[in-house]
């Protein structure tokens, strides 16, 4: 069993990677980050640097506790939702963890469609958590 979560470099995906981390001690149980790269797209270098700052604390927070964690990285990636289900099929998941960010009045009628995908789809519980 694990937990798995999105490495995505905002502040949803920091808070999405935190939370799961407090799973995974909670829980006893390893985790399991993808990181989905898409070809031809940029990420700001600031936000990049603040996700491998929390990833490197995640990372000591879960050696302390002895427990396991992997890092996948999914190149060419056209679907980030799909990355997600795959490692939660190939880890027989307990959880997956994501992100959601404050949508307009008009954008919350229509949730996003990675994070609608994975609710939908996955084959576990998801927890969806937004930035402070």
């Amino acid at each position: 069993m694990a937990i798995v979560v999105g490495l995505v470099p905002t502040p949803e995906g920091r808070t999405a990677l935190e939370q799961a981390a407090e799973a995974a001690v909670r829980e006893g149980t390893a985790l399991v980050a993808v990181r989905s790269l898409r070809p031809g797209r940029e990420q700001d270098a600031e936000e990049v640097a603040e996700l491998e700052a929390v990833h490197s604390r995640v990372r000591a927070q879960l050696e302390a506790a002895g427990l396991a964690h992997d890092v996948r990285e999914v190149p060419d990636s056209l679907d980030a939702a799909e990355d997600l289900i795959a490692a939660v099929e190939e880890t027989g998941a307990q959880l997956v963890v994501i992100g959601l960010r404050r949508r307009t009045p008009v954008g919350k009628l229509i949730l996003g469609a990675s994070a609608q995908r994975v609710l939908l789809d996955a084959p576990c519980p998801v927890l969806a958590v937004k930035a402070p």
